[in-house]
């Protein structure tokens, strides 16, 4: 079996999506399934507004077409909603191709946090976009859960896991920072909400490990906080079992 992917985040983005997408491909090749992925990578780019790390595919609805008809895939997932997921929807739309999607991030939230749009015109739009395909995708009950209570229909699980062989308890070391260490990892951006954790007045030391185009700010902000900025993966299986809690605002 072939399946594409499109998907319009994608390498050299470290986020939550790619890293799935890429443990997801691994997997896939023990049930014998092919991943291609439709990605800007392939494309002209210009960066997104607010968020330069991230870069929006510059191409058109015809040229998606071809290259997803040329791609001879057996399923199409979009993966995202983005100029690239926008337009593999339409051309499977007007195929009559069956597709499925996967919800990775609270976008109204993300864009009323950054521009005066309210939630629920991008929560009309998001729901017409996932309920269109065969099923959505998505990682926890709580975030299911929600989703059906907005009109979101054809949910379907897709949890997570833990590679034990590489996050592991005896990976603790010995650190400097005063305990209880209360770690946060994860993109430093104004969506993820953290200045909630921040702003608490917590014994021990607070420690965030992630880029983002707010880690500047905060920095200055909260020079008691420990930022960390983006560490290797061997790294940061260290720097978890080191920490006492885990916090995720």
């Amino acid at each position: 079996m072939r399946i594409l992917m499109v998907t319009d985040a994608w390498r050299p983005q470290v986020n939550g999506v790619v890293h799935t997408l890429e443990r997801l491909t691994e997997t896939l090749k023990s049930f014998e399934v092919q991943v291609d992925f439709l990605t800007p990578n392939i494309f002209r780019t210009l960066p997104l507004p607010t968020y330069p790390d991230i870069r929006l595919a510059l191409t058109t609805p015809s040229h998606v077409a071809r290259l997803i008809e040329a791609g001879k895939a057996d399923h199409i997932h979009i993966v995202t909603e983005g100029p690239l997921g926008i337009m593999a929807r339409r051309y499977c739309r007007k195929a009559g191709r069956p597709f499925t999607t996967s919800y990775h991030t609270r976008f109204p939230e993300y864009l009323s946090a950054r521009l005066p749009v309210p939630e629920r015109w991008a929560y009309n739009w998001l729901r017409d976009f996932h309920n269109s395909g065969q099923g959505t995708l998505v990682a926890t009950q709580s975030l299911a859960d929600d989703l059906a209570s907005r009109g979101f229909d054809k949910l379907r699980p897709w949890t997570r896991g833990v590679d034990t062989d590489h996050f592991r308890p005896d990976k603790r070391k010995d650190t400097s920072f005063p305990r209880p260490i209360f770690l946060c990892v994860g993109r430093v951006a104004i969506e993820k909400n953290l200045t909630a954790f921040l702003d608490l007045d917590l014994p021990g030391s607070k420690v965030v490990v992630g880029e983002g185009p707010e880690l500047a700010k905060l920095s200055a902000r909260y020079p008691n906080t420990h930022f960390l900025g983006h560490r290797p993966n061997d790294e940061l299986a260290e720097i978890y079992a080191s920490a006492d809690v885990f916090v995720f605002p």
